[in-house]
C-alpha cells in the first residue's frame, strides 16, 4: 500500500487525477499537517501562486479525496465540490500584524456572476459521457435527423424497386449499395471537406447572408457524420438485396460471385458493429483498426466483385474480362472514384521530425514547420496503420504551427514521459467546426482545459471574424506553460477573458458565455469543452436566443 503521507492526488486541467509527491517549489505543494493540525478543524492555508493571495478552507477533509473527478476527455474541469454548502472559501491578503487584524476576509470573485451554491452530492444525478454523449444532445438533433432522412429515402427506393415500381433499382441493386459506400466516403474525405468548407465560407460569409442561414449551414456541416453512417447502414440493405435477387437467380451467376458479394456483406456489417457508439466509445482503437482494415479488404473484393459480374457469361459458364465492358458499366467508375478517394490522404503521410515540450505532467506542445490558416486541425500517429489523432493547430500563419495535447491517453502520455523527435502527419489538413468562425462577423470563443488550442489561432493572425475568447482552465502557467499564456495575454479584457480555476474557482461557464456574448453581441457562441460542458453552454445560450455549437460525438 501506498505512503499517502508522502503521496497527494492532483488533477490537470483535463480532470484527469494524477499521484504525486510534490516537490516544495511546486505550486500546488502544501506543508504536511501535524497531528493535532489534522485534528482541530483549523484552517488550512493552500498557497496558489498568485502574488500574494491565498485560498483558505476551513476543513481538512477535503485533503482526503481527488480534487477533480477523473475523465478520457481533453477539455474537462474539475467537477467536484471544493466546498460544502457550510464552507466559505476567502482570500487573506498577506501583509503586517496589524493591517491583517484590520482586514476583513474577502470572498473571492470571478469574471462571471457569483456562482450558485452547487446541489447536495446525495442529489445528483451520476451521469455517464457516454450518456450525455447519445441521448442528453437530444433525439431530434441534425445529425440523427439527417440519418433518419438518408435512411429513409434509401428505403424507399428499396420498397419501390422490390414492389416492382423503380424497375432501375432492382436491376442495379449492387450500383445503389456502392453508392452509398462512395457517398459516405465522400462525407470522411478531407480534401473534398476541405473544399466544401472553404466554399461555405466564401459564399456565406457575406454581410448579406441572413445569420440564420449561415447557422443552418453549421449545423449541417457539423453533422454530415448524420449521412455518412445512414448511408453505412443503407449500403448493407442494398447488399442484401443484391444478394438475395442474385440468389434466386442462382443459375445465371458463379459461385464466386456470390462468395464475394457474401464476404463483402460481411465485412460491411462488421465496420457497422464496431462503428456502434458504445463500441466505438469504449474500444477506440479497435474501431479505427477495423474500419480501415475492413474498408481496405472489402474495396479488394468490391473490384474483384465489378470485374466478376461483368466479365461472367451465364451461357457458357466462363469469365471473359473485356476492358471496354468495364469501362462502360457506372458501377466501374462508381468503384474508381471510392478508390481514388480512400487513397488521397495516404498520398500525404510524411514521417517529419518535430519538437515536443512539456511545460507540466499533464500537457506537451508538439511544434512543426510550416504556418497553418485559422481554424484547421491535423492528425499525428506514432504509427500510421494503427492509430491516428487529431488535435487542433496552433499557428500565426507564418514559419511554424504547433499542437497542445493534454495527457490523458497512452499516446499523449507519452509525449511528455518519452518525447519522440519525428511523428508521422497528414500533410492535407481538414476543416472542422472551428474553420467557420470565418463565416461570422462576430463570435465568442469558449474553450475550457486544452480545448483552447484550437482557438489560439484566430487571436495571432488575422481573422474575418472579431473574436471575444473565454478559456476557463486549471492552473493556466503551471499546466500549459509559460509560452500559452503569453498567447493569450496582452488583449483588452472584453476579448480575452482566462478564468484560471486554480485561483478563482470554478465559476457557471454557460452564464459567463452567455454573458460575454450578449456585451460582444455575438452572431454565434462556438465552444470547445466536454460533453457536458459543451451541452450546458449550447442549450444556455440558445436559451438566451444566442445560436451555439459545440462538438459532437461523431462530428
Amino acid at each position: 500500500m501506498e505512503n499517502k503521507e508522502n503521496i497527494s492526488r492532483f488533477s490537470s486541467c483535463r480532470g484527469v487525477a494524477f499521484e504525486i509527491k510534490p516537490p516544495s517549489t511546486d505550486p500546488f505543494a502544501f506543508a504536511p499537517l501535524s497531528k493535532e493540525e489534522h485534528c482541530d478543524g483549523s484552517k488550512i492555508w493552500l498557497p496558489w501562486n498568485h502574488g500574494n493571495s491565498f485560498r483558505v478552507f476551513p476543513t481538512t477533509d477535503m485533503l482526503q479525496r481527488s480534487m477533480s473527478r477523473t475523465s478520457s476527455h481533453f477539455c474537462d474541469l474539475d467537477h467536484e465540490d471544493h466546498n460544502d454548502d457550510d464552507s466559505k472559501v476567502e482570500v487573506v491578503v498577506e501583509g503586517s500584524k496589524e493591517d491583517l487584524e484590520k482586514q476583513k476576509p474577502v470572498p473571492i470573485s470571478s469574471n462571471s456572476k457569483p456562482e450558485q451554491p452547487p446541489p447536495p452530492k446525495a442529489a445528483r444525478k451520476q451521469e455517464s459521457r457516454l450518456s450525455i454523449i447519445l441521448l442528453d444532445q437530444g433525439l431530434f438533433t441534425v445529425y440523427k435527423r439527417l440519418f433518419t432522412v438518408c435512411l429513409a429515402l434509401n428505403v424507399i427506393g428499396l420498397v419501390l424497386g422490390a414492389s416492382g415500381h423503380f424497375p432501375y433499382a432492382r436491376r442495379k441493386a449492387a450500383l445503389f449499395a456502392i453508392g452509398n459506400i462512395l457517398a459516405l466516403i465522400l462525407c470522411r474525405t478531407e480534401a473534398f471537406l476541405r473544399v466544401v468548407f472553404w466554399l461555405a465560407v466564401k459564399l456565406l460569409g457575406r454581410s448579406w447572408v441572413p445569420v440564420p442561414f449561415r447557422t443552418a449551414t453549421t449545423s449541417f456541416l457539423q453533422c454530415l457524420g448524420g449521412i455518412h453512417s445512414g448511408c453505412g447502414v443503407s449500403s448493407v440493405a442494398w447488399l442484401v438485396y443484391s444478394l438475395v435477387l442474385t440468389l434466386k437467380d442462382r443459375k445465371n451467376t458463379s459461385p464466386e460471385i456470390i462468395g464475394v458479394a457474401s464476404t463483402i456483406l460481411a465485412l460491411l456489417c462488421l465496420s457497422c458493429l464496431a462503428a456502434f457508439p458504445l463500441v466505438r466509445h469504449l474500444h477506440h482503437n479497435v474501431f479505427e483498426r477495423i474500419h480501415r482494415f475492413a474498408g481496405w479488404t472489402a474495396l479488394g473484393l468490391l473490384w474483384a466483385f465489378v470485374i466478376l459480374i461483368f466479365s461472367y457469361q451465364p451461357e457458357s459458364k466462363i469469365y471473359n474480362v473485356r476492358g471496354s465492358r468495364l469501362v462502360s458499366e457506372q458501377e466501374f467508375w462508381f468503384t474508381l472514384a471510392i478508390t481514388l478517394l480512400i487513397i488521397l490522404p495516404w498520398v500525404t503521410v510524411r514521417r517529419v521530425p518535430v519538437k515536443v515540450s512539456a511545460p507540466s505532467g499533464h500537457a506537451s506542445i508538439i511544434k512543426f514547420q510550416g504556418g497553418i490558416k485559422a481554424g484547421i486541425l491535423g492528425r499525428i500517429s506514432p504509427s500510421p496503420l494503427s492509430e491516428w489523432h487529431a488535435f487542433g493547430i496552433i499557428s500565426d500563419g507564418k514559419d511554424n504551427h504547433m499542437m497542445l495535447a493534454g495527457a490523458v491517453g497512452d499516446f499523449t502520455k507519452s509525449l511528455v514521459s518519452n518525447p519522440p523527435s519525428h511523428l508521422w502527419v497528414r500533410q492535407l489538413h481538414f476543416a472542422g467546426l472551428p474553420y467557420l468562425v470565418n463565416m461570422y462577423e462576430r463570435v465568442v470563443l469558449v474553450a475550457t482545459g486544452s480545448g483552447i488550442c484550437v482557438f489560439l489561432s484566430f487571436l495571432l493572425q488575422p481573422c474575418r471574424a472579431d473574436v471575444c475568447l473565454v478559456w476557463v482552465a486549471k492552473g493556466v502557467e503551471q499546466n500549459f506553460g509559460k509560452e500559452i499564456k503569453e498567447m493569450v495575454s496582452g488583449f483588452p479584457k472584453d476579448k480575452v477573458i482566462v478564468h484560471d480555476t486554480a485561483v478563482s474557482g470554478r465559476p457557471n461557464v454557460a452564464e459567463m458565455s452567455v454573458e460575454a456574448a450578449r456585451r460582444w453581441r455575438a452572431q454565434v457562441v462556438i465552444v470547445t469543452s466536454n460533453p457536458e460542458g459543451s451541452r450546458d453552454v449550447v442549450n444556455t445560450c440558445k436559451a438566451a436566443g444566442v445560436p451555439a455549437f459545440g462538438p459532437i460525438w461523431d462530428s
